[in-house]
């Protein structure tokens, strides 16, 4: 396991990144001075994001349904524990964004290779179920069944 977003598991088998890229930013807003540089308060954190990239070849390793169920996770705008292989919590995330680019197409018109983004967003830790996050009203997502993807 490379890392879990929730109950999604990244992995060989389902969705492996190559690159994670994480931004953090603090807020240190401006007031402008007569005759001096502009006054400046810390305010606390801003943003922070994670960028996860990668490749999938279906026919070799990972699981086509993969990035759908991204999308539908995306769809219910949960937040979700992120934590990686070796235990480390990054705290509670919401997907923002999902790409992809199939290549390589075989007669049936399916990708032999898809390139992956995954946009996350850091949200306040209360809004994220660690056993796999919750919706805007609280309850858990009963929409599909968490390891129905997982045994195809």
């Amino acid at each position: 396991m490379m890392a879990a977003l929730g109950q999604f598991v990244f992995a060989l088998d389902t969705l492996a990144y190559q690159e994670l890229r994480r931004s953090t930013a603090w807020r240190h807003p401006s007031n402008s001075r007569v005759g001096a540089r502009p006054a400046r308060q810390f305010l606390g954190p801003g943003d922070e994001t994670i960028t996860l990239s990668g490749l999938q070849a279906p026919e070799h390793f990972g699981n086509r349904r993969t990035i759908d169920k991204l999308r539908q996770m995306g769809d219910t705008g949960a937040a979700y524990a992120l934590v990686n292989g070796a235990g480390e919590v990054f705290g509670a995330w919401v997907i923002e964004s999902v790409e992809e680019t199939g290549t390589l197409f075989i007669r049936e018109g399916l990708p032999r290779r898809i390139e992956f983004t995954l946009q996350l967003a850091r949200v306040d830790d209360r809004q994220a179920d660690p056993s796999g996050g919750t919706g805007g009203d609280g309850a858990p997502d009963e929409e599909w069944d968490d390891w129905d993807w997982w045994m195809e």
